[in-house]
């Protein structure tokens, strides 16, 4: 009998499993935004990292004590980087995605590892959320946006 309800266990999990929700195009597509996001982060690439951000990009990023526009949005980069500090590890958990419309939500941690000049690491893991609108040309642009650091329990 324990066989049986042990195949039966194993046969709706794996049929469960075969029939889960695939994400969708778009949804794959806003979730490499997000990896080439912190890509350029790692690579100091501003220039790259700005084609991401809508022109009415208005957020509110964890470093930040004001709601910050477009022009405002590296400035957390260069305070690290003009300490001399580099983004040398980074882990994306992915939460949750949606996609209705025309538009995006993406949330998740991101694990990052910044190292400064002499080598000592700062960890550090922040709660993020963006918002993004495809554009008339079909790419998919940040428009809003909010990170914050997590609490000890990772919340």
């Amino acid at each position: 009998m324990r066989g049986v309800s042990r195949l039966a266990m194993f046969s709706l999990l794996t049929v469960s499993t075969a029939f889960a929700a695939q994400p969708s195009k778009d949804e794959q597509e806003v979730w490499a935004l997000e990896q080439t996001y912190w890509k350029y982060v790692q690579a100091n690439d501003l220039e790259r990292y700005l084609t991401l951000w809508s022109p009415n990009f208005l957020g509110w990023p964890s470093s930040s004590a004001e709601p910050a526009g477009k022009a405002q949005i590296t400035d957390w980069i260069t305070a690290h980087t003009s300490k001399g500090e580099t983004l040398k590890t980074y882990d994306l958990e992915p939460l949750k995605v949606q996609v209705a419309d025309g538009i995006a939500t993406t949330t998740y941690r991101i694990r990052m590892g910044w190292v400064d000049k002499s080598g000592a690491a700062r960890p550090a893991t922040v709660r993020v959320i963006h918002t993004m609108r495809r554009s008339a040309g079909g790419a998919w642009q940040i428009i809003s946006g909010m990170s914050a650091p997590t609490n000890a329990d990772g919340h």
